[in-house]
């Protein structure tokens, strides 16, 4: 039987593809898609175009993409309304792993956290404690 590693309500991730590291993440096991907060998203040519804005420590880290690997999926969001999303193929890195995962693309700048971490990326490899948080951030402190 494979262990499944304890993750707590949020944590801080990198994302190795993106070039991001230190982000802001919410577990949240009522959503199934992850997303990740994008601004400037368009299609043009068959051509994603996004910029990741990531804020840390009061600055604000934003990184423009481009893509061709990409799909669309109807995303029915907190609030209940279903939305059409653009969602990529990335590597996120959580207890010094990195796991290939599928991301939305949408604005969450209303939000505390800019990254939301869903069923899908969760199951069968993480249990959730709510009363933890940082697990995998404060393990990737002691191996520095």
């Amino acid at each position: 039987m494979k262990t499944k590693k304890t993750i707590g309500r949020a944590d801080i991730v990198d994302f190795p593809d993106l070039g991001i590291e230190g982000v802001k993440a919410k577990i949240d096991t009522g959503a199934f898609t992850s997303s990740i907060h994008c601004k400037k998203i368009s299609v043009k040519e068959g051509v994603l175009s996004f910029h990741v804005s990531i804020d840390q420590d009061g600055t604000t880290i934003s990184k423009r993409f481009e893509t061709t690997d990409y799909t669309q999926k109807k995303i029915r969001s907190s609030n209940g309304v279903a939305q059409l999303r653009y969602v990529i193929k990335t590597k996120i890195v959580l207890f010094g792993k990195a796991y290939p995962a599928q991301f939305s693309l949408t604005d969450r700048s209303r939000m505390k956290n800019p990254v939301l971490l869903g069923r899908k990326l969760l199951k069968g490899r993480f249990l959730v404690d709510v009363s933890e948080k940082n697990l995998s951030f404060d393990l990737k402190k002691t191996q520095k």
